[in-house]
């Protein structure tokens, strides 16, 4: 039997790949290569170039490869891009999982796995915040990713499938033995941005706001390590197959962090003093988010291995030297 990664040429859909490769599993890949990248998916996979909502073609791979497990990644992801264009979050982050949610239901996949996101939460009125809060997006983005969410509660109501839903809270770093890590030319994420700009690929790092009510005016987040999220997704995939129930879990440290500090981090590991430039907040952007881990230690038995902010920028700092060297390799 094989899982069906959607996004899997992404980031963290991408990671997901190597840790079920690891595990032993056979994996197969299913990405429009739009964020992804062909060279990120190891040969020991299965890529197939195509739409997650395509209905017919994610029928033919579940039955031509004897799927039994979705993990569900791809999606976009931009928070300010979402308020921008939000039918265009409507139609790929919602509208498409409905097609391959149907497709699960028809072929009788038992397994799904849905990467969903903090930004369900909206601005909550206290942190950590926990699975049973009351949900009140504030974007469109978030507002997609919960559409799922229900979605998928109704259609495990209706039909023989249980789901692990993962909400993720602000991940980061690199896969430790430098296989894969951030790759796209566009990143919003203030890791990858300020690790840039210390290597001198950025002219600055714009913060947007400063005046929110936090302890420095910044936005506060969770910020975890890409391994240990996949990890969570592992220990999901084993419980489902286990016979577990479905399950909605936050995927984050429990510990937030400001934009400035982590800002001064990436100075500290890069030893570069680079440009900041204080800007309006962007729209869509809640003043703090940070995790309520305890259901995910306690359900899944999950114990984070690299809760260490130095650790991530650093990997993050030599993963962004890999794409460099490639890059220049690629243009020889």
């Amino acid at each position: 039997m094989s899982v069906l990664v959607t996004g899997g040429a992404g980031y963290i859909g991408g990671h997901m790949v190597l840790a079920l490769l690891d595990a032993g599993e056979s994996v197969v890949v299913l990405d429009d290569l739009s964020t992804g990248f062909r060279w990120a998916v190891p040969e020991r996979a299965t890529l197939i170039v195509g739409d997650f909502g395509d209905a017919a073609l994610v029928d033919q791979i579940i039955a031509e490869r004897q799927i039994d497990a979705i993990a569900h990644f791809a999606a976009k992801i931009v928070v300010p891009e979402s308020v921008a264009d939000p039918l265009a979050y409507y139609l790929n982050n919602t509208s498409k999982a409905r097609n391959l949610l149907e497709c699960a239901v028809r072929h009788k996949i038992k397994h799904f796995i849905f990467s969903s996101t903090a930004a369900v939460y909206g601005e909550p009125d206290a942190n950590p915040v926990f699975e049973n809060v009351p949900l009140a997006p504030i974007n469109p983005y978030g507002r997609s990713k919960l559409m799922v969410e229900w979605m998928l509660q109704d259609v495990a109501r209706a039909h023989d499938l249980k789901f692990l839903i993962l909400r993720y809270f602000n991940v980061a770093g690199a896969d430790p033995k430098g296989r894969l890590g951030q790759s796209g030319a566009n990143a919003t994420h203030l890791i990858k941005v300020a690790v840039q700009t210390a290597l001198g690929q950025r002219k600055g790092l714009e913060v947007f706001g400063s005046d929110y009510p936090t302890p420095d005016g910044s936005c506060v987040r969770d910020y975890i390590h890409v391994t240990d999220l996949v990890a969570a997704h592992l220990l999901a995939l084993n419980y489902l197959r286990e016979g577990g129930e479905s399950l909605i879990c936050n995927c984050g440290y429990g510990r937030g962090l400001s934009v400035f500090e982590v800002i001064d981090a990436v100075k500290r590991v890069s030893g570069v003093d680079f440009n900041v430039r204080i800007s309006d907040r962007r729209p869509g952007d809640p003043a703090a988010l940070v995790a309520g881990a305890d259901r995910i230690k306690a359900k899944l038995g999950w114990t984070p291995q690299h809760d260490n902010l130095a650790e991530i920028v650093q990997q993050a700092l030599d993963w962004e030297r890999r794409l460099h060297n490639r890059a220049i390799g690629e243009s020889i």
